[in-house]
């Protein structure tokens, strides 16, 4: 966990938003308020920006930051950052992303086989233009 440094003057608060997340999971509304969330890393507040914009969004966000706690803050960046980047953004978006994060790739097994390929196979489109041709003469506007 990562230590804030300590401050000794008067009238200064230091948040750390990762003390909080216990009770955003019970209270996900303290999130659109509360000043130890508005420290989270930028892409932690795009992401919630964008979540916040629909119903839920604040539950939503609430789970997504219950992972950093289990996955690392890097890792859940990261994951947040490539949903970010695809487009359109959700909850099981981010969460999809850290999974496949985290399970190491697999390669498929080599299949050894004595078929061997003796003709080729050709691209038939006339196939296909007389099956819709077909369908079209029987469609009546």
């Amino acid at each position: 966990m990562v230590t804030l440094a300590r401050s000794f003057e008067r009238y200064q608060t230091i948040y750390d938003w990762r003390h909080y997340v216990s009770l955003i999971e019970r209270k996900p509304g303290a999130l659109r308020n509360g000043a130890p969330f508005k420290t989270m890393p930028e892409s932690l507040r795009e992401l919630q920006r964008q979540l916040l914009m629909h119903p839920g969004g604040d539950r939503v966000m609430a789970q997504v930051l219950s992972t950093v706690m289990l996955h690392g803050l890097d890792d859940v960046l990261r994951a947040i950052d490539l949903a970010l980047a695809a487009g359109r953004v959700s909850g099981e978006h981010v969460l999809n992303v850290l999974a496949r994060l985290k399970e190491p790739r697999q390669r498929p097994a080599a299949v050894e086989t004595d078929l061997v390929l003796t003709e080729p196979p050709e691209a038939n489109v006339g196939r296909y233009d007389s099956l819709r041709n077909q369908q079209e003469a029987g469609h009546v506007e």
